[in-house]
């Protein structure tokens, strides 16, 4: 083994690579950063995308026939003396994206298989996701390590986890690069919301019309920036036309200083965070300082600590976001406490040398490392 062993790294789902960004595809990138951190050099092996999201038996089969094929190509790849992974290490694996490449050449390979958020969802195992559900259900099983990311996945998931270790990997952020030091201080004026989410049919354009009813029930004088684009923006500006000059599309910032600019100009953020997974937005919003208000859905309650860092409300529930806004925009003392804390817990306990430090402790037993 190398002085740095080398860690295969592959996301079924979205791609580190993939050109469309996302909090998928951040959270991939993180990890890469982390694993480098903590010691391994890691590499993006396979950018196949393992996705259903339809419930496609068809398609299903034409993505098995593909990783048949990606198998085989990687395999050929690592024979005679082409240097060959020291361990494997997918992210994000559930019943509309296997792992269908893992498992198999982990063990063909004899190297350590390892999963980064997995989730698995019982009700899955009948209807037009079976199949990819017994696959999902059979890498987390067969994985050394699963590093679940929220509370609910590892609940979940520990059934499936038995005899096997199940470590918590809460969501981090390279939290390099968001200077509080810049951002606006609260000052007269209106409150200035802000919010950062992609424009999609599904849930994102659920969370956005929560928020539009929100506002409309918000009595402080307030401004709301969006920061996002995609198929449905069009929908989304029909939602807020009503507010006129009062909310501003800014559109996809990819732009690491143009999205720490939108945030440092707002006192608050807000998501109502329909069926989210946890959300990388609201932790970028809290190591620039900032509060957030959000609906305590999915694992939103594992990136943002209630009462401390923001306010988490009933979920898919536009007058309590309104009330939480309210209550913080009449309190500014309290809106700079939970921004102090925020900046905090992310930069304390949500940074990247946290998370490499948590990998390299439970990876390297598996290398026979110390």
């Amino acid at each position: 083994m190398s002085a740095r062993p080398r860690v295969a790294f592959y996301a079924p789902m979205k791609s580190p690579r993939h050109p469309k960004p996302s909090g998928d595809r951040t959270m991939g990138r993180l990890l890469l950063a982390a694993l480098e951190r903590a010691g391994y050099d890691a590499e993006v092996v396979s950018d196949l995308q393992c996705y259903d999201g339809a419930g496609d038996p068809a398609r299903q089969q034409g993505l098995r026939t593909a990783a048949q094929d990606e198998r085989a190509r990687l395999l050929s790849a690592w024979t005679g003396d082409a240097p060959k992974p020291d361990l494997w290490f997918t992210y994000h694996v559930y019943h509309k994206a296997p792992d269908l490449l893992g498992p198999i050449l982990s063990a063909r390979l004899g190297v350590p298989y390892v999963i980064a958020e997995p989730s698995h969802a019982p009700k899955r195992a009948t209807g037009p996701w079976a199949g990819f559900y017994a696959d999902a259900e059979a890498a987390i099983r067969a994985a050394d390590l699963t590093l679940a990311m929220t509370g609910a996945d590892a609940e979940c998931v520990a059934p499936l986890r038995a005899e096997k270790p199940l470590i918590m990997l809460p969501p981090f952020l390279d939290c390099a690069g968001w200077d509080a030091g810049e951002r606006r201080r609260d000052g007269p004026g209106p409150l200035r919301l802000v919010t950062v989410a992609m424009m999609r049919a599904g849930d994102k354009a659920a969370s956005y019309a929560l928020l539009a009813q929100a506002l409309a029930r918000v009595t402080a004088d307030c401004t709301l920036t969006i920061v996002g684009d995609g198929p449905a923006r069009a929908e989304v500006e029909v939602m807020f036309a009503p507010f006129g000059a009062r909310v501003t599309f800014e559109g996809m910032l990819t732009d690491r200083a143009a999205l720490a600019g939108a945030l440092a100009a707002a006192d608050l953020f807000v998501w109502p965070a329909v069926n989210e997974a946890y959300g990388v937005a609201p932790m970028e919003a809290q190591a620039m300082g900032l509060p957030v208000v959000a609906g305590r859905e999915g694992g939103v309650a594992d990136v943002v600590r209630d009462g401390e860092t923001g306010l988490l409300v009933a979920p898919r529930d536009p007058a309590a976001i309104a009330a939480a806004l309210d209550g913080l925009g009449a309190d500014p003392a309290r809106r700079q406490a939970m921004g102090a804390a925020a900046r905090r817990f992310m930069q304390e306990e949500r940074g990247l040398d946290t998370a490499a430090a948590l990998l390299a402790r439970h990876i390297n037993p598996l290398l026979g490392r110390c």
